[in-house]
């Protein structure tokens, strides 16, 4: 089991032996010199074969195999007059022969998001995860992802896992990925809030960390068939208690990305956005925001109809920060948010835009909790006849409560916190619409 890492090595003081396993991602020759970028998955750094020194058989070795390919070395680690360590190697030894020739190679320096080269990256995507860029954001991701379950951890939510086979889509049967179980047609989870509903009645405080699935026709920068959902419910709680939450949760988790992303954003040669840390975030009124869009070279914004990723970046141009649409249509929302008491043809829901172009992050809703209003949504969106929905008028038949709910695209957030151009950049395997599923 290898025990020595490339950072372990650069911690280590001058004038030793060392040993090292890796991948070689760059080879270049001066003369009777070989210099050998290793590399592994804490960095780099620089082997040095001089023939006079290794020997003519290892200087030959060292001079014909391929980048890309995994070795062990062995010499002696010394500075460099800046100040860096470097190994005089004297041995090394071919442990997997890179003899696949792809390019640019997986290890080299390239623009990640170079759309001239994106069908490459995605194609070769088992490889190119390799690149040191596309780590860096995976790297990230994972940081995301664990700072936020330290805030739920923090606040008392209990981590619940909900089936991703489900008979209930929650949007257009449309959009769902049908798949078959021994003869049941069932789909890919669209969202796992049914199941949080279900759980919230018993925990209180619960939240979902998962994939989702949507088969819809969009190429935006912002939308993958799959990707993974943050979803969270609250007993006892109304749509502002929802907003501030999840503005509590953008604070700590851009905050904490700042303190300990810094060599991440480095690599990735990108600076993080900052402007989830100025709270409380506006907001505008769905009516608003359309009555702005008409005026503003969108005529065929209407009322009643989902913003598109154009008009949400148009909107974006009113704010330096996230802000908030208020009070979207119930024509546009599913079946399970309240309606407005004050107006019946809004619901209770809200979506929070990102900033500076960067579209829709997450919605945020009151659920219905009261029996009638749920069958008249039922009725009204054409699924009051459909058996598969029993287990949700179940719980709102059993001492059903007020309850709150979000749900955020990881992908969403990384990309806008990353200020990366595509959510596909920000998932390790993505799945595009009308791509083959591959590799």
């Amino acid at each position: 089991m290898k025990t020595q890492f490339v950072s372990d090595t650069l911690g280590l003081a001058a004038q030793r032996k060392v040993s090292l396993a890796g991948w070689i991602a760059n080879r270049r020759r001066m003369g009777k010199v070989i210099f050998l970028e290793i590399c592994d998955s804490t960095g780099s750094i620089q082997a040095v074969f001089d023939k006079k020194e290794s020997g003519h058989e290892q200087f030959e070795l060292a001079k014909r195999i391929p980048p890309e390919s995994a070795v062990e070395i062995s010499g002696d680690l010394v500075e460099r007059h800046d100040g860096s360590k470097e190994i005089l190697a004297k041995n090394i030894k071919i442990v997997g022969l890179a003899d696949l020739q792809i390019s640019p190679r997986p290890r080299s320096d390239f623009d990640v998001f170079n759309e001239k080269i994106a069908n490459q990256l995605l194609s070769y995507r088992h490889l190119y995860l390799r690149n040191k860029k596309i780590m860096a954001i995976l790297r990230f991701r994972s940081l995301v992802m664990g700072i936020v379950r330290e805030w739920f951890a923090a606040n008392k939510f209990l981590e619940f896992d909900a089936p991703i086979l489900t008979p209930t889509p929650l949007y257009d049967g449309s959009t769902a990925i049908p798949v078959e179980v021994h003869g049941d047609s069932v789909y890919l989870t669209q969202c796992a809030g049914f199941y949080l509903e279900a759980a919230v009645h018993a925990f209180e405080r619960i939240y979902n960390m998962g994939p989702s699935f949507r088969g819809e026709e969009s190429r935006s920068k912002r939308h993958l068939m799959e990707y993974w959902h943050i979803k969270a419910e609250l007993a006892w709680g109304d749509r502002e208690d929802i907003i501030k939450l999840v503005e509590d949760i953008i604070i700590y988790t851009t905050d904490e990305c700042q303190k300990r992303g810094k060599d991440i954003l480095s690599t990735i040669n990108t600076e993080l956005c900052t402007d989830g840390l100025k709270v409380p975030y506006p907001r505008i009124t769905y009516e608003d925001a359309i009555r702005h869009l008409s005026k503003n070279g969108f005529s065929d914004a209407q009322f009643g109809q989902s913003l598109s990723s154009a008009e949400e970046e148009k909107l974006s141009k009113m704010f330096d920060s996230p802000f908030w649409i208020v009070g979207i249509p119930r024509s546009v929302e599913p079946f399970p948010y309240s309606i407005d008491p004050s107006d019946q043809r809004i619901t209770m829901v809200a979506d929070l835009i990102a900033s500076n172009g960067y579209g829709e992050l997450l919605g945020v809703a009151e659920k219905i909790f009261d029996p009638d209003m749920l069958d008249e949504r039922l009725k009204e969106k054409g699924k009051s006849e459909e058996s598969r929905y029993q287990f949700v008028k179940d719980v709102h038949h059993a001492g059903c409560v007020p309850h709150i709910a979000f749900g955020m695209g990881v992908e969403r957030l990384i990309r806008w916190l990353l200020n990366i151009p595509h959510v596909r950049d920000a998932i390790p395997f993505p799945r595009v619409v009308r791509r083959r599923i591959g590799p």
